[in-house]
């Protein structure tokens, strides 16, 4: 209900022109949002992706997701992955902690 309420107050909204001159439009929307990465890490990263390199969380996080794919009844490539999981999950905990330590 809510739902359709919320979408025929955008739909009058649209057919009033309210939304016409918005800044940014006609133009693609930026979802290369990056506000989660540390500010002095932000260049870095950005320098790193355009040359095609990713942080290693999300090389973990790929080879975790190939492992999975491949383990299915293995149990060595479950114990590997199992331990690739906890490496991320230790890593991300870490950066949770030094965040809210600032």
């Amino acid at each position: 209900m809510l739902d359709f309420l919320a979408e025929r107050r955008i739909a009058e909204s649209v057919s009033r022109g309210d939304f016409d001159h918005l800044p940014g439009a006609g133009r693609p929307l930026d979802l290369d949002d990056d506000a989660f990465v540390p500010e002095e890490l932000r260049v870095a990263y950005r320098i790193l992706k355009n040359a095609g390199f990713v942080p290693p969380e999300v090389e973990t996080l790929n080879e975790i997701a190939q492992l999975e794919r491949l383990a299915m009844g293995d149990a060595t490539a479950a114990k590997k992955l199992a331990l690739l999981k906890a490496r991320v999950e230790a890593r991300y905990y870490e950066k949770a902690i030094a965040r809210l330590g600032r």
